[in-house]
């Protein structure tokens, strides 16, 4: 007898729009719709006299219809007369359906939400949201919240999704008694009056995030970020690393002897930071931040001497083939006549020369590795790989850090991880964002640097910069001219900068002018700034691939074109291209009018500051931590509700807590963190 065949499995329901419009938002759990907060909210809770209406202000009023018509004016029109004790308003609907004029015929009660306009013809709302009522329809008992949506998710359907969810979700208090500052309201309480607010709410307290139901969320928010960024250090703190330690006459005090140039107070400090987290058995997990010019190659090459010493190797990484290559031949210059090998990958080595590199990585012949995202790919192997570092970190992706760590898992152990930075973490971004990382800040620029003078000039002027430019090479100075380059028009931005080649070409004969794409190859790149280098060349036509880690004491004019297209913290970065050298240093900033409230405010502060921690301070003001950190840095957005600068003593009661309950409350504190952060907190480990 012939089995009889399984029955297929149930089909699974297919998801509505709003579903998936929903999941797109991360609207999934219970918990999640409970801490969806409304932008604003629209008062339907009292009801003005039609004769009480203001001109463009939002209002309610409720009254009979009088009489309903279509107009054929300029356009078909749906015209609406409603009446209350005190005077009529006229409802005009531009857009409209039969069904809208027969739900408005005359002797209807109305309820209408809108914004008035008083005009010569009378009161009128243009578009008003309408419902039919009865005489002893009630009121809302609270303010109606608008939720951030999309065009798939209507106002009505997300309003009952987030009521239902907050009536199911588990707002009991997860914290300990003590625990939550004095004056706020429970974490329920608080949660039911931002959605329903009553009507006595002050809409500006509500609007500004300043009432105390605001500040019971942002409270819990940080917490639960401190609270994962401890652990995630805890949990490091329990890996093993190998103990790194110079020995006494090594390799650290010999780069020390040969480098032409004495360290600054604060090289020094954080060399000396660095050497002894290297020494200890636990994974080093430091950031060193400076400012442009502030000399972290040197403290990092400091650090990879301690490494090697100690038997094991050093990789460094950077985001760029030219920032790789400006390190590889600083270090190759300090480190190869102390009789050291370096390596070299990126994704332009090919064939044998590849090859023979990353032979010696995986044997440990090269004791120090420079390169690109090549050095993270599974084809390189290390023999002992001691200390990884990271180049503009912020560069670099979760997953690709990881992937650097994951280097020495065969050993069971951890490398030490040395980030650098060259744009300062603002105080209360470094308290959140890397509140589970050692900072080391570098603040004091080596002797002989140049003051920068910024300027700041309109596109109309660009003839007065050109012919600045010719008095400034005929005088023996080297100039930059930076074009911008953005992704989604990448072949205009290039004609742009092919054509400002031709034209200083042919302004400053005699002078060479050299052009530096991101679509040139390695080879040709690495030509054009050699030549730019050893000053056979005045004038350096570039995109931004010459935004870090590019060398020239002699450049000391930097033109940037289209200034408002670039961020403030790239603006900076530019600017630190040139008062590499003794030479006065001017930085010109190009732009095309009109600007807006931001490219203002960037252009503004990199005429008043030179300081990259100011800068960095104004950056975040203007962009938001989201912005300023970027998503592919932070993993995700991790501060929904918290505003780094308004919320400094909420950042501080949590910092200071998060120990104490990790240690005395560990359950709690991990109910914390997944209530608020969910999938989020693994972000954080990288």
């Amino acid at each position: 007898m012939p089995e009889a065949s399984a029955a297929p499995p149930p089909a699974k329901p297919s998801k509505s729009a709003p579903q998936k419009a929903m999941e797109k938002l991360g609207l999934v759990r219970d918990i999640d719709l409970a801490l969806h907060l409304p932008l604003r909210y629209e008062d339907e809770t009292r009801i003005t006299p039609i004769a009480a209406l203001h001109d463009n202000e939002p209002a309610q009023v409720e009254g009979v219809v009088v009489d309903c018509q279509v107009e054929l004016r300029s356009r078909r029109q749906l015209l609406v007369r409603v009446k209350d004790d005190s005077g009529t308003l006229l409802l005009r609907f531009l857009h409209f359906y039969p069904s809208q004029q027969k739900q408005m015929s005359a002797a209807t009660r109305l309820r209408v939400r809108g914004e008035a306009r008083i005009g010569f013809f009378g009161r009128e709302m243009v578009h008003p949201v309408v419902k039919v009522v009865d005489d002893d329809t009630p009121l809302a008992a609270s303010l109606t919240p608008v939720y951030p949506a999309s065009a798939q998710l209507p106002q009505a359907y997300l309003r009952k999704a987030v009521a239902s969810g907050l009536a199911r979700a588990d707002l009991r208090e997860i914290l300990p008694p003590g625990v939550v500052p004095r004056g706020l309201p429970s974490l329920k309480d608080a949660l039911n009056y931002l959605h329903h607010p009553p009507p006595s709410a002050s809409q500006e307290a509500l609007h500004e995030h300043h009432h105390p139901a605001w500040h019971r969320l942002k409270f819990e928010e940080l917490l639960a970020q401190q609270l994962s960024q401890l652990q995630a250090q805890r949990e490091r703190a329990r890996l093993v690393a190998p103990a790194l330690q110079g020995r006494p006459g090594g390799l650290h005090e010999k780069l020390l002897a040969v480098l032409p140039f004495q360290l600054t107070g604060a090289q020094q400090r954080v060399a000396e930071e660095i050497a002894r987290d290297l020494a200890r058995p636990q994974p080093m997990h430091r950031l060193l931040q400076g400012d442009v010019g502030s000399g972290k190659t040197v403290v990092a090459a400091l650090a990879a001497a301690v490494a090697i010493d100690a038997g094991w190797q050093c990789a460094l990484m950077a985001p760029t083939e030219i920032l790789a290559e400006q390190h590889f031949r600083k270090l190759i210059g300090w480190l190869e006549p102390l009789g050291l090998r370096v390596a070299w990958i990126t994704g332009s080595v090919k064939g044998k020369a590849r090859q023979k590199m990353l032979e010696a990585a995986a044997s440990g012949e090269a004791q120090l590795v420079v390169g690109t995202h090549a050095v993270i790919e599974d084809k390189v192997k290390f023999a002992k790989l001691g200390l990884a570092i990271i180049d503009e970190q912020h560069r670099f992706g979760v997953a690709q850090r990881l992937a650097l760590r994951n280097k020495l898992k065969a050993m069971d152990l951890e490398p030490h991880l040395l980030m650098m930075s060259a744009t300062p973490i603002p105080r209360t971004l470094a308290m959140t964002y890397f509140a589970d990382l050692d900072v080391s800040t570098i603040d004091e620029l080596p002797p002989g640097r140049s003051p920068i003078v910024t300027k700041v000039f309109t596109e109309s002027k660009r003839h007065d910069v050109v012919d600045k430019i010719r008095m400034a090479v005929a005088d023996g100075a080297q100039v930059y001219w930076v074009c911008p380059l953005v992704e989604e028009s990448e072949a205009i931005d290039l004609r742009n900068a092919t054509e400002t080649h031709a034209e200083l070409s042919a302004e400053l004969d005699g002078h060479a002018v050299g052009l530096l794409h991101g679509r040139m190859s390695p080879a040709d790149k690495a030509a054009v700034m050699a030549q730019f280098s050893s000053g056979a060349m005045s004038v350096l036509v570039a995109t931004t691939v010459i935004e870090v880690g590019v060398d020239v004491p002699n450049a000391s004019l930097m033109v940037i074109e289209h200034a408002e297209r670039f961020g403030l913290a790239q603006l900076h970065q530019l600017r630190g291209r040139v008062g590499r050298g003794a030479k006065a240093s001017v930085c010109v900033l190009i732009y095309t009018p009109p600007l807006s409230d931001t490219g203002k405010s960037r252009l503004k502060a990199m005429a008043e500051t030179t300081d990259g921690f100011e800068i960095a301070r104004r950056d975040l003001d203007i962009r938001g931590p989201g912005e300023f950190m970027g998503s592919r840095q932070s993993g995700a957005e991790l501060l929904r509700f918290a505003d780094l600068q308004e919320d400094a003593p909420l950042l501080v009661a949590a910092r200071e807590l998060a120990p104490r309950l990790l240690d005395e409350h560990p359950e709690a504190a991990q109910r914390q963190v997944a209530r608020w952060l969910g999938t989020k907190a693994e972000f954080l480990k990288a």
